[in-house]
């Protein structure tokens, strides 16, 4: 490869003014400017970013753990928040736990020794020794869809609970009284705290909140499927769900058709999240929205304020939800 010396005695300046050029730190005339660009055109000479950025103490690198990047959420959330860090000149390395705590320790050792900036963490669950490793290290670390317990972090979430007691509340003011609700995983806070709305909507209308209409799911589609297939079997059966993400939601509807149910015509449908597949199933899914692109601009912009400044106080993001009327829910008598 061509050196910046080689580039300097093409372009007829001295190595220091390359450099000059190249990092944009001291003024350079315009001719002088000019005749470096296009010595280092002509002799392909490409600056080593890595070895500048070591220098500098960065790699303008970030870290993204994913806990499955084949659920359709993570992987918008991923592609979103590798866009805003285009945007802000940061490449993304991404790295997929599988909901396993082991690989989940694999890939932060594996960023960890890429030199990251910073690391962008979808946790397991709502407990990570490997998280709790990271911040005691001082490694600037943001946490996205998890509210972890006694960890003093950068959080961005979407308001779980007002998205379970938006979601119940519409079925209800749609004449629904049997609402069942299929969960996601109860170690993670964004299920429960949809749970939880689910069951204050209940409670504002003085209905009872019948515990065996609760299922829990794992966010699969397969679980939707079988939860509410084993619901459809209950007596009376339900009128509604409300079903804790999409994935789950597209299962279930499945469970309908192969029961001989029609939605909306025998039974309304909540989804959760608004993932791209929900407005072209059939019929398109009724969901709580939650922006994919608000909550990547939000998590970049806390990682690059932390990285800028490690002594900030930890903070925590809480971004509106959106309840978006498609054609799976219906007004009954």
């Amino acid at each position: 490869m061509p050196t910046i010396r080689e580039v300097a005695s093409r372009a007829g300046v001295s190595p220091t003014t390359v450099s000059h050029v190249i990092n944009n730190t001291r003024f350079v005339s315009a001719d002088a400017r000019q005749r470096v660009l296009d010595a280092m055109a002509e002799l392909n000479y490409r600056p080593n970013v890595l070895a500048r950025s070591l220098r500098r103490g960065e790699t303008r690198t970030l870290g993204l753990i994913l806990p499955d990047s084949a659920n359709p959420f993570f992987a918008e959330i991923a592609r979103a928040i590798e866009d805003s860090a285009f945007r802000n000149g940061y490449n993304v390395i991404l790295g997929n736990s599988e909901n396993e705590l082991t690989k989940e320790q694999v890939y932060v050792d594996v960023l960890v020794n890429k030199q990251v900036d910073g690391l962008i963490f979808v946790a397991t669950g709502d407990h990570s020794p490997s998280l709790e490793q990271l911040v005691r290290d001082g490694l600037p670390v943001v946490v996205v869809d998890r509210r972890l317990t006694g960890l003093d972090v950068d959080t961005v979430l979407t308001d779980n609970l007002q998205g379970g007691l938006t979601a119940t509340r519409y079925l209800l003011d749609l004449g629904h009284r049997r609402i069942a609700c299929i969960t996601g995983p109860s170690n993670l806070t964004p299920s429960a705290e949809r749970v939880i709305g689910y069951r204050q909507a209940l409670q504002e209308r003085s209905l009872p909140v019948d515990e065996s209409l609760i299922r829990k799911g794992d966010f699969h589609p397969h679980s939707g499927y079988l939860t509410v297939s084993q619901l459809l079997h209950s007596a009376p059966r339900p009128t509604a769900f409300f079903i804790c993400n999409d994935m789950m939601a597209i299962g279930a509807l499945r469970a309908l058709a192969e029961a001989g149910l029609q939605v909306p015509q025998d039974c309304s449908l909540v989804g959760y999240d608004d993932i791209e597949l929900a407005s072209y199933v059939t019929p398109p899914l009724t969901t709580i929205r939650q922006d994919k692109n608000a909550m990547a601009d939000a998590t970049v912009q806390l990682l690059l304020e932390r990285i800028a400044d490690p002594g900030l106080p930890a903070r925590t993001r809480i971004l509106p939800i959106r309840l978006v009327e498609r054609q799976s829910t219906r007004r009954i008598a």
